[in-house]
């Protein structure tokens, strides 16, 4: 999930996350299959069979949600690095699948305002830079009662776990810009969204979250 890539010189931290996912492309898919196995087993499945109508996955990386969402779901994808981007799009392919699938920012994402009626974000707010614009923007693009979900590893609940996540970190987030202790739920609550369902597993190092954005009350006009 982290590789070695150190920051150049004056680079912004999004800059650096575009570097080192093209550098991750070719082997992603390898490694992520291991821990998916071990750690996060059954969360693309989770993600599939709650997702509905018009969905954004924000962060698709190499498309490996794809094989799990609904055939009535229309997909868009947006990634930062074109490398994992264009896997993504071989994935979709292979699959008889059409998808549309674009290059951008999580953080300013180049759609309408209540563009979407689902937003998933699988394993990659634990490395967007700033994770509490990434959710905003979310919450932007979702229409009134659209359903926002996560799955990502968090720190654990249990103590001497999440103090060995924390040393960890002290590399992988200068080596990689990725975070092992940040915790996702308090920011979606901070965005005003309405927690429907969440649970925490592995010792709590990965959590599942699906909420919602509120409707407007109903006027009974």
């Amino acid at each position: 999930m982290t590789n070695t890539a150190k920051p150049e010189m004056g680079e912004t931290p999004t800059a650096r996350q575009k570097r080192v996912w093209d550098k991750t492309a070719p082997s992603y898919d390898k490694q992520i299959e291991f821990l998916e196995k071990i750690w996060f087993a059954g969360g693309r499945q989770w993600l599939g069979q709650r997702a509905h109508g018009g969905v954004l996955e924000v962060a698709i990386g190499t498309g490996r949600n794809l094989p799990h969402y609904r055939a009535d779901a229309a997909i868009t994808g947006i990634e930062l690095s074109p490398a994992m981007l264009a896997i993504a799009r071989e994935r979709a392919a292979d699959l008889g699948r059409e998808v549309d699938l674009r290059e951008g920012d999580a953080e300013r994402l180049p759609f309408d305002d209540a563009s979407f009626d689902t937003v998933v974000c699988a394993l990659s707010l634990c490395t967007i830079p700033d994770p509490t614009a990434a959710i905003a923007e979310m919450y932007r693009v979702l229409v009134p009662g659209g359903t926002l979900l996560l799955v990502d590893h968090i720190g654990s609940s249990w103590p001497p776990l999440r103090a060995a996540q924390w040393l960890v970190e002290r590399i992988t987030i200068r080596a990689a810009g990725e975070h092992f202790t940040r915790r996702q739920l308090p920011l979606v609550l901070a965005a005003e969204f309405q927690i429907v369902e969440t649970e925490r597993l592995r010792a709590g190092t990965v959590e599942r979250i699906r909420a919602r954005k509120p409707a407007p009350p109903d006027t009974g006009a």
